[in-house]
């Protein structure tokens, strides 16, 4: 135990424990909305078409980060605009822009010349190297999230489950989705610094697929997924320095036990409450 509380006297790992906790409490606003409109590999597709961004940046040696913001912004707005405009489903419209993405990212970081940047730490991130400045990024970004839920949460709700309904009821709802596109693309681009492109996917899924296993009430999935992602964020965090193990892969592996766990506990409940009957 002692060993286990010693970690937290370090200054890095006590900002990685902060940052898992503020990107698990936006990725749950922002990832309820992905899973509840069904559209769970745009953060794929936002992600790995950022990488296109990254290796132009690089080219012309310009900010990664910057670069994969515009490019996750307007790949977002892309997919949004393709799905509505171009009579293209959704989940091809992602795949178009993801394979896009990926191969401009790879084509640029072979034509950059030098030396070949390492794009590990874009893949798995680097929580542990996470600075102040970082979590004040992260509390700021959080904070905004937070604002726009709270003024409009039943247009987002509305958007989210039933857009011809919404119609209706005089929601401008290309103007929302286009909105919560960019917020998407936003949240996803601040989190590739401290998580990665792979661990931001399972973090703006799995804790949300979690909490829908005790409700389907919208307002009740975000603080369920916030808790989910913070009990399996830091859990993988404690456990990647009692284990010795890279930090990014250690807390999807537990996201996704914890998710597993979970639903293995509420079959086999099931399954008594069957036999009782």
């Amino acid at each position: 135990m002692s060993d286990l509380l010693s970690v937290f006297e370090y200054q890095f790992f006590r900002n990685a424990v902060v940052a898992a906790i503020l990107i698990s409490i936006y990725a749950a606003m922002v990832g309820t909305y992905i899973v509840s409109r069904k559209i769970v590999f745009i953060g794929g597709g936002i992600t790995h078409a950022s990488f296109g961004g990254i290796g132009i940046a690089y080219y012309f040696g310009a900010n990664p980060f910057a670069g994969a913001a515009i490019f996750a912004i307007l790949t977002a707005l892309g997919i949004e605009w393709i799905a509505q405009k171009g009579k293209v489903r959704e989940d091809s419209a992602i795949a178009i822009l993801w394979s896009l993405g990926m191969a401009m990212g790879i084509i640029f970081v072979f034509m950059t010349p030098g030396y070949t940047p390492n794009l590990m730490s874009f893949l798995f991130g680097s929580i542990l190297s996470v600075g102040t400045t970082d979590l004040y990024v992260l509390a700021g970004f959080g904070l905004l999230v937070g604002i726009i839920y709270a003024i409009f949460f039943r247009p987002i709700l509305y958007t989210a489950f039933d857009p011809e309904f919404a119609q209706v009821m005089g929601v401008r709802v290309a103007i929302f989705r286009y909105m919560m596109s960019v917020l998407m693309a936003m949240a996803i681009v601040i989190s590739i610094r401290s998580i990665g492109i792979i661990l931001v996917l399972s973090i703006f899924t799995i804790p949300q697929i979690t909490a829908m296993l005790f409700t389907r009430n919208f307002a009740r999935i975000i603080p369920l997924a916030a808790l989910w992602g913070i009990t399996g964020s830091v859990t993988g965090l404690i456990l990647s320095y009692l284990l010795d193990i890279p930090s990014g892969a250690s807390i999807i592996f537990f996201l996704t036990m914890q998710l597993l766990i979970i639903k293995l506990i509420f079959v086999i409940k099931q399954k008594i409450a069957a036999g009782r009957n």
